[in-house]
């Protein structure tokens, strides 16, 4: 589904990705790991549309992402491309269920319509009872259940994560990596994760290693 070709990337004199090739498949999890600034989150970032690489190019569904104008691209991201970062950035100001909403509001459709899936989402993240609760009065693991749902509002082919519980406590993050799978499962999404634990990074389909700039 997706696939990266010689992917390089350096910031000034600092190189930090030095030619990655991977692909992912449809419907698989996928996990990178590394040590701290291996450029995990640049390749996320990359893979993402977020950031463009040097050299290399990045293909999804057959189609080269820098063929794509910039109105497309967003168009793109905004269609095919959920994200869910170690900080939820949820907007205070606006419940639960409203957050979920935003992608598809962006897309043009209808509030009405838009909500329906919203709760059906915040229902499956077990957040029924909390749907007009604003951020403030959810708790982390909630907030972030509430971003995970946000990313699959427009029922996305893909979802990147980065660290996405990497805030959260050992018994509220492995809620969060269990719910990953499940929604693979319902949803079928494929998952990119990037996370520094091991023992989630272990359960994705594959896990792969991020060392000076190469996937090992």
């Amino acid at each position: 589904m997706l696939s990266a070709q010689n992917i390089h990337k350096s910031y000034k004199t600092l190189s930090v990705l030095n030619g990655i090739d991977m692909t992912i498949e449809a419907k698989e999890v996928v996990s990178i790991v590394g040590s701290s600034g291996a450029g995990k989150s640049t390749l996320l970032q990359i893979l993402g549309t977020l950031e463009k690489p040097d050299q290399g190019e990045v293909t999804f569904e057959g189609k080269r992402i820098s063929s794509l104008s910039g109105k497309e691209l967003a168009r793109f991201r905004n269609e095919k491309i959920g994200f869910v970062f170690q900080f939820h950035h949820l907007l205070p100001e606006f419940s639960a269920l409203e957050n979920v909403c935003i992608p598809a509001m962006l897309q043009g459709i209808s509030k009405k319509k838009a909500s329906f899936r919203a709760s059906e989402l915040l229902e499956k993240m077990g957040l029924s009872e909390r749907i007009k609760h604003r951020p403030s009065e959810l708790s982390g693991g909630e907030q972030q259940r509430v971003a995970v749902a946000r990313a699959l509002m427009n029922n996305p082919a893909i979802v990147f994560a980065d660290e996405p519980s990497g805030n959260l406590d050992a018994e509220t993050s492995e809620e969060l990596h269990d719910l990953i799978f499940s929604l693979r499962a319902t949803e079928e999404q494929s998952f990119v994760i990037v996370t520094h634990d091991l023992g989630f990074a272990k359960k994705a389909d594959r896990m792969l290693t991020l060392d000076k700039g190469k996937l090992i």
